[in-house]
């Protein structure tokens, strides 16, 4: 559940079963009531037919809420975080961090790094579209060292300067719930030893996605 329309989908259901939830948040749903297991069944069924999936592995819910906390933070917040992303997610979510990027590595097929990259790089193909910032302001915003470090890593991923894509008239996005999954764009690449075939360096260190180690930038 990681999009603002999910959450309304969520809600809905939990309203045609009678339920009373407490908090719908990005990937977590909290409720009053104790759930009947005909209920819970109900509920699965619901958000299978909604495109949404019940999970119940608590592996899996971990994955859910970094993916979460990182699609707030790309696409919906201006929070300024004075931390390491590194330590703002650990503090987050009470696990360690180190243990959180082998996990999400070892399930998604891609580190969070990366994970991170491909969001602000839809982010960005986003406010190009908006046309209400220039380049500059776009770089400042996603807290990019300069435009060129912006433009260089844009056209690494999309094949296109951020000034082509403007120019396009058929803009390709992709939907926030498939960004970084292994059947999205970026994907169609094949790793050996850390570099992909697009010459992307995959062995990113989470702090090295932000150069001032502060996201967003201030």
């Amino acid at each position: 559940m990681v999009s603002t329309r999910c959450k309304m989908l969520v809600k809905e259901e939990l309203k045609k079963l009678g339920l009373h939830f407490i908090v719908v948040d990005l990937g977590e749903v909290e409720i009053m009531e104790n759930i009947s297991p005909q209920q819970r069944e109900q509920l699965k069924n619901a958000m299978l037919n909604a495109g949404l999936e019940l999970i119940d592995d608590k592996r899996a819910i971990l994955i859910e809420k970094i993916k979460s906390i990182i699609v707030e933070m790309v696409h919906h917040s201006d929070e300024i975080v004075r931390i390491n992303f590194s330590d703002f997610l650990s503090q987050k979510l009470n696990h360690d961090y180190t243990y959180m990027a082998n996990l999400f590595s070892e399930v998604q097929g891609t580190t969070i790094g990366q994970f991170i990259i491909y969001h602000k790089i839809e982010r960005i193909k986003e406010l190009i579209m908006y046309d209400e910032l220039n380049i500059t302001e776009i770089s400042w915003k996603m807290n990019y060292s300069s435009v060129a470090h912006l433009s260089n890593q844009f056209k690494k991923f999309t094949g296109l300067s951020p000034s082509h894509f403007k120019k396009l008239r058929d803009k390709k996005r992709n939907p926030i719930d498939e960004i970084g999954t292994p059947h999205d764009s970026y994907h169609e690449v094949v790793v050996t030893n850390g570099i992909n075939t697009n010459g992307i360096n995959t062995d990113i260190d989470i702090n090295q996605v932000y150069p001032d180690k502060i996201w967003p930038k201030e």
